[in-house]
């Protein structure tokens, strides 16, 4: 099994763990079911998937949705229809409430060594990986946006959340 949703997992993992980057950001569409990430999260897609090169099958969070003081388990499941070489970049933002707490650019290669994947990223993949969420993080709405993006710009994904904590 192989972990192409390894960019939605990733992007919580490196939310919960890093203080400069995270996943929470804004966006002013207007979402519906069916652009919702299969599985067990609070996970929806940005648009219409079928110009994405990441085909995500499956995302379970636990607990769902990641509470503070927990570890959350992000398990992950996709295929990529095309290659995902060096120079392939995350834009990401997090909004608290209103306040755009993070809103920067990130290279998708590096922060895939996170969950000991390496460029080039191609075929089906499986990721899992265990995140602390820190008890410290404050009570309130926190919007995430992840627009993933090839190094010729071409989308890979694009994944949005909120998540009340």
């Amino acid at each position: 099994m192989y972990s192409s949703t390894i960019l939605l997992p990733f992007l919580f993992a490196y939310l919960a763990t890093s203080s400069s980057l995270s996943l929470f950001g804004s966006s002013q569409t207007v979402l519906d079911d069916k652009l919702d990430v299969p599985g067990k999260n609070p996970l929806q897609f940005c648009q219409n998937t079928s110009d994405y090169s990441l085909v995500i099958q499956n995302v379970d969070l636990t607990p769902n949705p990641p509470k503070p003081g927990h570890k959350l388990l992000i398990e992950a499941q996709g295929t990529f229809t095309e290659d995902v070489e060096e120079g392939a970049y995350i834009n990401l933002s997090v909004k608290y409430g209103l306040i755009t707490l993070i809103k920067q650019t990130a290279d998708l290669c590096d922060q895939m060594k996170e969950v000991d994947e390496e460029c080039p990223l191609s075929g089906s993949k499986i990721i899992k990986k265990e995140v602390d969420i820190p008890k410290e993080v404050p009570p309130g709405k926190y919007s995430v946006l992840a627009d993933v993006y090839a190094k010729d710009d071409a989308p890979i994904t694009c994944l949005q959340s909120t998540v009340h904590f």
